[in-house]
């Protein structure tokens, strides 16, 4: 009895941590009990030893580098939606889809949606065709012939919040529209976001110099040479799957024998920059996806030689040389009278 009381506890313990962690994060059971074997001592020193950074080196040059990460909440989305119409002709094709067009539409007003906002951009229409036999005595010939139409057309909705969109996917699959294409992120003044970063990285671009001249050093005396990037992602760029840990089928529990695979289901979350590489965070707690704007500064600063000083010549007054036939040189003392 005291045997399956541990087992409980520890089924129990581990369906905890899971979910403590997330899904996301795949949980190795051979890797657990190989730390249980080592003892918490072994485990939190390969911790340290992972997070620990690189051993500094000290070199003549000094660099300053400031990193600013600003997350914007976007001021307007558009939504992307495929819609595929097919009829017997060409005048059949465009009035269904007219049809389903226009029964959106007045979905979306109902909702809050201006129809400005709704716009159509037509991909296609094309001849669709099908592979007639034609059987002879001795041979057998395939002919392609036209059998009907297909229309299709992407149609872009515009809003301005994020829980509209629920209300927008709602209208779509009501007239039986489920093929979301994308979704666009826009800023109204991207170049205001900019303006304030460059802010940010100056105030504490200075803060960085001010703390190397406490230091002792004289940036007057370095020669600085400089670099900067700036980078704007969209969330899409940041989306990520996994597959759920648990790949046992419950089926296999209420049989009593074997053991089913079942379908995992594939996942995707959303995982931004992170920022502990930062400096400077602005808007550092976010609930909903953001476009993360980001810029870079890096001052390199390396030590102006010393300028030497030319020793003085020697200068001669009040003297001249006499030569003589052999070459020989007597230098002789002119008196000049006062």
């Amino acid at each position: 009895m005291k045997t399956k009381m541990h087992l409980v506890f520890l089924f129990v313990s581990t369906i905890t941590f899971a979910q403590i962690k997330g899904n996301a994060t795949t949980i190795s059971r051979q890797n657990v009990m190989s730390s249980e074997s080592l003892g918490n001592a072994n485990i939190y020193d390969q911790n340290i030893n992972r997070f620990r950074r690189q051993t500094l080196t000290p070199n003549a040059q000094i660099s300053i580098d400031v990193k600013a990460l600003n997350n914007v909440v976007a001021d307007a989305y558009t939504a992307v939606f495929n819609v595929v119409q097919i009829g017997e002709t060409s005048e059949d094709t465009n009035r269904l889809m007219n049809e389903t067009v226009n029964k959106i539409k007045n979905e979306l007003v109902s909702i809050g949606v201006p129809s400005k906002d709704f716009v159509i951009d037509v991909i296609s229409f094309v001849p669709v065709y099908e592979t007639v036999v034609e059987r002879k005595l001795f041979s057998k010939k395939y002919h392609e012939v036209p059998k009907g139409f297909e229309l299709q057309q992407n149609i872009h909705v515009k809003f301005t919040k994020v829980n509209q969109f629920e209300k927008i996917l709602s209208a779509f699959a009501k007239n039986e529209v489920y093929n979301l294409v994308k979704v666009d992120y826009f800023i109204d003044n991207i170049e205001t976001v900019y303006t304030k970063l460059r802010a940010e990285i100056l105030k504490t671009l200075k803060e960085k110099q001010k703390f190397y001249e406490d230091l002792g050093f004289d940036l007057s005396n370095y020669k600085p040479t400089i670099a900067d990037i700036k980078y704007c992602y969209f969330p899409k760029e940041f989306y990520k799957n996994y597959q759920a840990f648990n790949s046992i089928s419950m089926e296999a529990l209420k049989k009593k024998k074997g053991v089913l695979k079942a379908k995992k289901q594939t996942s995707y979350y959303y995982e931004p920059l992170s920022f502990k590489a930062y400096d400077i965070v602005i808007n550092p707690s976010i609930v909903e996806p953001v476009i993360q704007i980001g810029m870079e500064i890096k001052l390199q600063y390396t030590e102006k030689p010393k300028e030497e000083k030319p020793e003085p010549k020697e200068v001669i007054k009040n003297k001249f040389f006499m030569v003589s036939d052999q070459g020989n040189i007597n230098v002789k003392e002119l008196k000049l009278e006062n």
